[in-house]
């Protein structure tokens, strides 16, 4: 068991963690509330993830942060699901209570939150185009779903899975969700844009996505263009989508609300949002000014 001297455990696990800046946020915060924890990254390849997580328990850690690849895998190996990860099937935050491993998800509130205090939007009435159908677009899926937007389209490189997760979130929450196969000329991108007003990128593809040449223009003047991912500087997909004139919301504002919610879970106190916030700006993110738009016009700040 953990003493005064010895700082509990918590750990980030996926494939790969080297770039997350979760452990900076996460330690200053327990440093600011004098909390006795201590967070690390570890990288764990898809076949040792259960060894990891009964390594952790074992250690006597308090829970873990999982993100990509691992996510629906959590779901498989919690004992417990909390309502919002059984919907999505999808786990990111785990607590551990003696022998059971409770399995939560905090990347779809999170993603609300961020639309509301990150860009103060609504979502109800909103017609969203998500790229991408992995862990973390499952649980962005069903949560906005949940609040009342007026259609789906879900857009995956392999199109049966974006089906089965269209299915899913219409039969879950009763709202229209179609599946796209994936555009592969401008065209079709063109096709697929135009009438939503809500558009989020939920991929892997970072860098080597054909963000650059979207027609972004097609979209409705209103429109709110979201990443989950987040980088110095903005993700190109939204440093694009902002030289195009529209309001971005960079993956920033998703990676600080899904750790304050799990930094509740672990330790029962509410997150020092501010220590986080200048946590995350001392490694070179900027949260904006809360407008969804970046400072000056130029390109926004842009998983775990």
């Amino acid at each position: 068991m953990a003493g005064p001297w010895q700082p509990r455990l918590l750990a980030l696990l996926g494939d790969p963690v080297a770039h997350s800046l979760s452990p900076v946020m996460q330690n200053a915060a327990f440093q600011a509330t004098g909390l006795p924890y201590v967070y690390i990254a570890a990288r764990v390849e898809a076949s040792r993830f259960p060894e990891a997580v009964e390594a952790l328990r074992l250690l006597g850690a308090r829970g873990a942060n999982v993100t990509a690849p691992h996510k629906e895998q959590a779901a498989r190996t919690a004992h417990w699901l909390a309502p919002e990860a059984a919907r999505a099937g999808t786990v990111n935050t785990l607590v551990f209570e003696g022998d059971r491993i409770l399995g939560y998800n905090t990347d779809g509130p999170a993603f609300c939150r961020a639309v509301a205090e990150g860009a103060h939007t609504e979502l109800a009435g909103r017609r969203v185009l998500l790229l991408g159908a992995g862990g973390a677009a499952r649980a962005v899926a069903m949560a906005v779903a949940e609040r009342g937007v007026a259609a789906m389209t879900v857009a995956n490189r392999t199109l049966p899975r974006g089906q089965e997760l269209a299915r899913h979130v219409a039969m879950a929450a009763g709202v229209p969700v179609r599946a796209h196969a994936w555009p592969e000329d401008r065209s079709q991108w063109a096709d697929l844009l135009a009438g939503h007003d809500l558009v989020v990128q939920a991929t892997s593809a970072g860098a080597a996505g054909p963000w650059e040449r979207l027609p972004y223009q097609v979209l409705p003047p209103e429109a709110l263009v979201a990443d989950l991912a987040y980088a110095p500087g903005g993700t190109p997909f939204l440093r694009a989508a902002a030289r195009a004139g529209y309001r971005v919301l960079p993956g920033e504002w998703m990676l600080l609300y899904q750790g304050a919610e799990a930094f509740r879970l672990w330790t029962g106190v509410e997150a020092p949002l501010e220590t986080m916030k200048a946590a995350l700006a001392g490694a070179g993110l900027f949260l904006g000014n809360g407008d969804g738009r970046s400072p000056g016009g130029g390109g926004p700040a842009g998983s775990r």
